[in-house]
């Protein structure tokens, strides 16, 4: 019974998907006219209510949590941490990226798949591969916090038309058909910029770790809001069953024909879900499980909600307070660890994305007539690798980055229409693999890491450092209540004897004459 009560909002969460699945399918098949999208959207209301307050967490949850955690943390110790979680994360993705395209070419599903039917007039993003890479960098240093909460930077480049020998301000030609030699421009789009705030937050922790007494007022006041936040978000998983049911059925309900969909691109959503599959429940519970010597099963069923979350929302952003409560909760991971290394992993670590990428890309190429060869898979896969570390941890965010990969070998961007249809289920997919990635990281990095944590969290000055604990309070409460009591011991030792008085001596032995007469 009490593994049932324990486990109780795992299982609830399954059953909301399957509900939303079959509550999307009925509502179809229930009406014979189509449903419109004003119906749809009032269907998936209330899972749209529980993201957004899903997404309201990231900022006050990550942000005053990587700061505490890091400001807790020495140097040293912080130093291992972060650097084995790069190594992690980078390994993974190369992983995921070579699992896909090994799979794209033996299986080859572009070959005699659906052509192109309709054309887009899209130009895609106006961007090269070169400016995406320092849109990235970019990005790490905002120059204003407030902006950052709100808005990514972007640049972008300015179609010239089609008039050949224009000149750009510096009095260069503008080749319409060289996107190196458009001028160049910059624009802001609204979405949380999390690398920009991650990286500041780094910074302030490892400031405050620096700054000794004076920076334990703010370290206290960080601590003290990541607590509140942490509570705030156990509220909000609890929603998580009926959030995620609506959101997958206003989804489904927005389809035209969701049978015709799957059956479309069946080879393409066959290699990625094979791909996923084994990424998800092969070599990533592998390397946990040859890292750490444990069986995985225990530590991914109770990270059950956090990744039926992530497959409603297909957001790793949204799902981010989630993923920190399970693991905190449910597989007890250090909180110093999960507060460090899930927020560096929901921004650079995108193991299905890098693997969907890279499939969709040469899957792109196959049905164009193109045969990649061997350089340009290795292109591909590169670029897709830094595309995925990119990618924004939202809804649709690969088929922002494919484009650049797509323009890396040469394919027409507007060949990402042929495989909208059915991204809806991918990103699903993908984003549940995602964080399952960032979880068996921290609790890796966790791991190895765990003899430094003790080490720093056992040592004397650490120990007396800390007295804003309740635990410390309660033996500081205890040590001086023994105090006192041995103060009173001592004093009442330390009191001169009064010698009994002469009249008393004198009872005492008349009493003990008595005695001996009656005898």
């Amino acid at each position: 019974m009490g593994r049932l009560r324990e486990n109780l909002l795992t299982f609830a969460t399954l059953v909301g998907v399957l509900a939303g699945l079959g509550l999307g399918l009925g509502l179809k098949s229930y009406s014979t006219e189509k449903w419109t999208p004003r119906e749809a959207h009032y269907v998936g209301y209330p899972g749209k209510l529980f993201l957004n307050m899903l997404k309201c967490m990231i900022i006050p949850l990550i942000v005053p949590s990587l700061i505490a955690a890091i400001g807790q943390l020495d140097l040293r110790t912080s130093g291992k941490v972060g650097s084995r979680a790069v190594i992690y994360y980078m390994s993974t993705t190369l992983l995921a990226v070579t699992l896909g395209v090994v799979l794209t070419v033996t299986i080859r599903p572009g070959i005699g798949g659906p052509e192109e039917e309709n054309s887009i007039n899209s130009d895609g993003r106006n961007s090269t591969s070169v400016d995406t890479l320092l849109d990235l960098l970019t990005n790490c240093f905002p120059p204003n916090l407030v902006q950052a909460t709100l808005q990514q930077y972007k640049t972008e480049l300015v179609y010239p038309g089609n008039q050949q020998g224009q000149l750009s301000r510096s009095g260069a030609v503008l080749d319409p058909t060289d996107k190196l030699t458009w001028e160049m421009s910059s624009s802001w789009t609204s979405s949380t910029n999390i690398l920009g705030l991650v990286v500041f937050s780094i910074i302030t922790g490892i400031a405050i770790s620096l700054s000794g007494e004076e920076g334990k007022p703010l370290l206290s006041f960080f601590k003290s809001v990541s607590h509140v936040m942490m509570m705030v978000t156990s509220w909000i998983v609890f929603l998580a069953p009926i959030g995620v049911c609506f959101l997958i059925a206003g989804e489904i309900l927005h389809m035209e024909s969701v049978l015709d969909e799957l059956i479309k691109l069946g080879w393409y959503l066959l290699v990625v879900c094979l791909g996923i599959t084994i990424q998800g429940a092969v070599f990533l519970p592998l390397m946990y499980s040859i890292i750490t010597r444990s069986l995985p099963f225990t530590f991914i069923g109770k990270m059950g909600p956090a990744l039926a979350t992530a497959f409603g929302t297909a957001s790793s952003s949204a799902t981010l307070p989630v993923t920190i409560n399970n693991l905190e909760n449910g597989n007890r991971v250090n909180p110093k660890i999960a507060r460090f290394v899930l927020p560096i992993g929901a921004t650079i670590n995108m193991d299905g994305t890098a693997l969907y990428e890279a499939v969709a890309a040469i899957f792109i190429a196959q049905l164009t007539g193109m045969n990649p060869s061997l350089g340009q898979i290795i292109i591909i896969s590169i670029t897709a690798t830094a595309a995925s570390i990119g990618a924004a941890g939202i809804p649709h965010a690969g088929l922002v980055t494919l484009v650049m990969v797509l323009e890396t070998v040469n394919l027409p961007s507007e060949s990402v229409s042929i495989i909208m249809s059915v991204d809806w289920l991918v990103d699903r997919f993908r984003t549940a693999v995602n964080v399952l990635g960032d979880s068996f990281g921290a609790a890796i990095v966790a791991h190895l890491c765990k003899d430094d944590i003790s080490e720093e969290e056992n040592s004397p000055l650490k120990k007396y450092d800390l007295l804003d604990k309740e635990d410390d309070i309660t033996e500081l409460s205890q040590l001086h209540s023994k105090g006192e009591e041995l103060k009173e011991l001592v004093g009442e030792a330390q009191k001169p004897q009064t010698p009994p008085s002469l009249g008393a001596f004198s009872a005492h032995t008349a009493r003990d004459r008595s005695k001996c007469v009656d005898m």
